[in-house]
């Protein structure tokens, strides 16, 4: 039996397989839509704004944004990422402690810690670097969470801001952040941007980027599937990522090597396949 890393690989003469859920920045599809949500990051970053927020429907493309700017950031930056972090007051500064690398006391109150950050914040800003922290899935902070954040803004020297935050989550996010309650907050995004699913077109050329970059020749998908594939995954990326993988090795059980509206309409018919349900029910909400 065929381990679980080759299946179509070979009969494709792929050297990976091109559509894993795992975010990879080796993958990376500029579509006009990433290119502007990268473009709001990076300016974000170049003009100290305080807060900048990166939204987007689950599977859209946040994370893998948010690896690829880890990867091309400037030396003099200090990050932090801080992933799915939850809790009330005291509980998300431990979170940000952390993801900066500096280690907690026995019991530390919330005094010892804040000042532990901010005497961290003042040093890096004598060294000439600046720190900013990454909070993704964002959307999972209460109201309180977000109003601490918001503090962490608030440490500053003259005119200078010694924490930038970046903010990234679903689109609940927003709603969060555009609260009443949030005003303080909302004063200091100074750049946001939300990223929407892809247009039937962006769906195809994404498609054929994946395979050639994992080795294809791009023209393993016909047209006409990808237009189905469109009309199933309405244009988000993961799931994509899922139908694709499935349609690709149901041509390697057929013995074809190109996808066409057959092989899809085999995928759909057969349900292993449950993104679109997930669709209808988000749509029917």
């Amino acid at each position: 039996m065929a381990s679980s890393d080759a299946f179509y690989l070979d009969f494709f003469g792929l050297d990976r397989r091109p559509f894993t859920l795992l975010p990879d920045p080796g993958f990376m599809f500029w579509s006009p839509l990433h290119k502007r949500g990268y473009s709001v990051l990076q300016y974000g970053i170049m003009s100290c704004a305080p807060i900048t927020v990166l939204t987007g429907e689950i599977g859209a493309g946040k994370t893998t944004l948010i690896q690829h700017l880890l990867s091309e950031i400037e030396d003099s930056i200090t990050v932090g990422l801080i992933s799915n972090a939850q809790g009330g007051r005291g509980e998300l500064l431990q979170w940000v402690l952390n993801a900066l690398g500096l280690p907690l006391g026995n019991d530390p109150s919330y005094v010892q810690m804040f000042q532990q950050l901010q005497d961290f914040l003042v040093s890096e800003y004598a060294e000439g670097r600046r720190v900013v922290l990454i909070f993704d899935e964002a959307q999972n902070l209460t109201v309180e969470g977000l109003e601490e954040v918001r503090m962490l803004t608030n440490i500053n020297s003259n005119t200078d801001e010694l924490i930038q935050l970046i903010l990234v989550g679903q689109p609940e996010l927003r709603d969060l952040i555009l609260n009443p309650k949030m005003r303080q907050l909302t004063q200091r995004v100074a750049a946001s941007f939300h990223l929407e699913r892809m247009d039937e077109e962006s769906v195809e050329n994404y498609i054929r980027h994946r395979m050639k970059v994992a080795g294809g020749t791009g023209a393993e998908f016909t047209e006409r599937a990808c237009r189905q594939i469109f009309q199933q995954t309405k244009g988000v990326p993961r799931l994509v990522n899922q139908f694709c993988d499935f349609a690709l090795l149901y041509a390697w059980t057929n013995e074809t090597k190109m996808v066409d509206e057959e092989i899809v309409g085999q995928v759909v018919k057969d349900g292993v396949y449950f993104g679109g349900n997930s669709l209808e029910r988000e749509m029917t909400i």
